[in-house]
Order: structure tokens, then sequence, then C-alpha cells
């Protein structure tokens, strides 16, 4: 049995909260060539649009085409990869693309308006974008859930066009990840990638249309130009590595939280696994779980570097201490793995997604529960949401001042804005009072 590459901490210890921030502490940041090799390929791509794409998608992705037509998938090889899935395939796409889309109905939000006794109309118009950009990694890295989790929010929402852009790098297609795009009703695809897909979706080209919003995954050049075009149109959200957070009481299996902590730490070396527990033997008892299950996993160098980099079991005194640690960190992910869960739910503040008891495993979060596994990282569940129906709607304010009302609202604007020193704003308000 090989010893579990993790390290051991103890909340209680003087230094533990900083020993914790340290951990947690990630740079999002990417680096300088990165950053110049990105903002190169969004000036080319803004010039010289379809005649740039081609040339980067030759150069990174070694495709030859002649045209951007070349670089588009029909309709038809979208519904050939779907139905030429093994049909345990096709069926778990289904299944999994008909939860996510009945949990996203219920997000849908409506336009409201009242009217105030002088007759003065309030209210908000929600509308859906018009258009909307999907990046979709490609190659080895493919995920068909990344198209479920993004494509059916905004069509749910009434997206009027959705395009996704997929690297098909050597020519490599997913069949899964088309078949996803065949059932969710993307409506176009395009084979590019890398930064240069970004900037097509961000600015136009001669092919493709410019869209008002880019969501989904990608690389650190992907990511580093969703930040820059961030304003000409908007983004889902850069995310960083992914995260788990497990609170234990001891009740549970100790092979199900090293695999659910394995489960994160699989994604890259950079994704954190933290258990957060009572029971100090349930944590030696974790600890060999982990030493007996890693050498088994596929992917063990990439889980052990991450456990060692970014991982910990954390002995807590009680199940509050553990909560308030929990709000402190506000991890993607959440599992309260204990014995009355649901009993702790309305402790936590801070969390992209919580998962209630010892069935409720965060890979079913990823595929097929039904919420979105688009999440806030690095501690921003303090402060965003997960990807939804709303993150494709927009809101307009509507305002109809009846006469009565701009008689009784002039006189106050015109004293504000005398305040302000913006003497046409307050005339402008009083043109409006009659004598």
């Amino acid at each position: 049995m090989s010893a579990a590459p993790i390290r051991r901490l103890d909340a209680g210890a003087p230094d533990f909260l900083a020993t914790l921030d340290a951990l947690l502490a990630f740079e999002s940041g990417t680096d300088a060539q990165i950053e110049n090799a990105v903002s190169d390929i969004l000036t080319a791509v803004r010039a010289d649009g379809d005649a740039a794409v081609i040339d980067y998608t030759r150069r990174f992705d070694r495709l030859d085409a002649p045209d951007m037509a070349a670089l588009e998938l029909p309709r038809a090889a979208l519904d050939a990869a779907l139905t030429g899935l093994p049909i345990d395939q096709r069926a778990a796409l289904q299944v999994a693309a008909a939860r996510v889309e009945l949990y996203h109905r219920r997000q849908i939000a409506e336009s409201w308006a009242y009217t105030e006794s002088d007759g003065t109309r309030l209210g908000q118009i929600v509308t859906p974008l018009d258009r909307v950009g999907l990046y979709v990694p490609g190659g080895r890295a493919s995920y068909p859930s990344s198209v479920l989790m993004n494509a059916i929010p905004a069509k749910v929402a009434g997206v009027g066009e959705l395009i996704m852009v997929v690297p098909t790098p050597d020519g490599e297609r997913n069949p899964l990840v088309l078949a996803a795009a065949a059932i969710t009703g993307v409506d176009r695809v395009f084979t590019i990638g890398g930064a240069q897909a970004v900037a097509a979706l961000a600015y136009g080209t001669q092919s493709i249309p410019q869209v008002d919003k880019i969501v989904g995954p990608g690389n650190a050049y992907v990511a580093a130009a969703k930040r820059r075009v961030f304003g000409t149109v908007g983004i889902d959200m850069v995310a960083g590595p992914s995260e788990v957070l497990v609170i234990s009481d001891g009740s549970g299996d100790p092979d199900w939280v090293a695999m659910d902590l394995f489960a994160q730490a699989e994604h890259d070396e950079l994704a954190q696994s933290i258990l957060l527990c009572t029971d100090a033997a349930f944590i030696d008892a974790v600890e060999a779980s982990i030493g007996k299950l890693l050498p088994q996993m596929p992917r063990r160098k990439t889980i052990a570097a991450s456990l060692a980099n970014r991982g910990a079991l954390v002995r807590v005194a009680n199940l509050d201490q553990a909560c308030d640690i929990a709000n402190r960190i506000a991890p993607e992910h959440l599992e309260l793995a204990l014995e009355n869960a649901e009993s702790w739910v309305e402790k936590i503040r801070h969390a992209g997604a919580i998962f209630v008891g010892h069935w409720s495993v965060e890979a079913l979060g990823d595929y097929c529960a039904g919420p979105n596994h688009v999440l806030p990282t690095m501690r921003s569940a303090r402060f965003s949401s997960p990807l939804g129906v709303y993150d494709f709607q927009k809101r307009t304010s509507l305002i109809h001042v009846s006469e009565a009302g701009a008689q009784s609202l002039g006189p106050v604007a015109a004293v504000l804005a005398e305040g302000e020193g913006l003497q046409a704003h307050a005339r402008s308000a009083t043109y409006r009072v009659t004598s």
C-alpha cells in the first residue's frame, strides 16, 4: 500500500487559517508569453477575418481548409454522429439532456410591470440574447457534458442562434460532442478552436457572425482571449481549476470519500480536493483508502500531483466549525457527507453547488442530475452563481410616466440634478411640470 500523497491539517492549530489561505491561493492570470500570443491572434482575426482563422487553424490544428465553408459541419454530420453512437451512449446523452432541460425550465424569468395610483407604469422586460457562441474543447479533451450544460439553458432562454466552435486537431472529431450538439439544437458548428475561435465569435468574420456572449471552457489561451474580448461581448466567467470540499462526520465509507477527492483531482494538477472531518479515525481511514485506491487509477500521476500540491485532510472540532471554514473557502462543489446532512444545508452561505448526503456524489452533478455544472471557482461563489437561463436573458427597464406622475417626479429630479450641477437635467425634468 502506497503512502497517501496529501497533507494533514488541524483546524485548531494557531496558524491554520494562514495555512488554509495559502493553500487556497491561486493566481488565475496568464503569463506574458500567452498574453502576447493571444493579443496578436485577436488583432489578426479582427483585421483579416476568415483568412486569419484559416491560417491559425492550419498552424495549430494541422487542418488544411480552402475556406471557412470547409470548417463548418453540416447538420447531417451532427445527426449522423448521434445515430452512430452506441445505444448506451445515445441513451445516456438523451436522459442527461432531458434532466438538464427540466431543471433549467424552472429558471425562466418573466417580464413584469405595475401601475401607480397616478397612472405611471414601471416594469422590467426580459428578453433572450440574439446570438451566443459556445466554445467546446476538442481532440482528446472533449466534453459532451459541457455542450449540454451550456447549450440547453441558452435554448431554454430562447437565444435566437447558438454557434458552437470546437477544434478538431488532425481532423479528430469526437462523436459524443457532435451528438450532444445535435440533441441540444445547436444551430451552426465550426471546427475551429483556440484564441482565434474566440476572436471570430467576438468580432465576427466574413463567415462567422458576431455573437453577443461567449460561454464554455477552454485552455489558458482561450481563457486569456475571453478576458480580452469582454466588453465587446459578454462572457460567462473565467473559470479556475476544479474544486471539491467534503464535510464528513465519519459516518460514511472512506473509499467513497477518497474516490470523490480523486474525481476532482484527476482534472489536472491544479485541481483542489479538501476534506473537513470531525473524526480523526475516519481521516486515518480516508488516508488509507487514498493509498490503497490511487495505484488503480489510470490518471494516478495527475491525481497524486493535485493531492500533494493543493489537497488536504483537515480535522475540525465540530460541524459548526466545518461550515464556517466551508463558507471561507466558498468551494465550487461542496459535499455534505453527513448522517443528517439536510439539517446542515442552511449553515452554508457560499458554494457553487451543495451535494446533500452520502448518495449525492458530485459526479452526478457533472453529468445528469440536472443543475448546471458550470460553477464559480476560486472563492467566487461568495458573489457569483452557477451558469443558468438567466445568463442568456437580459433585462430592460420599462418607464412610462403619466402626466400626473411628471408633476410630482419632475421637481424631485430637478432638485437632485441641481445638486449635482447638471442644469440641463433639471430643466429637462421641469419642462414637463405644468403650472
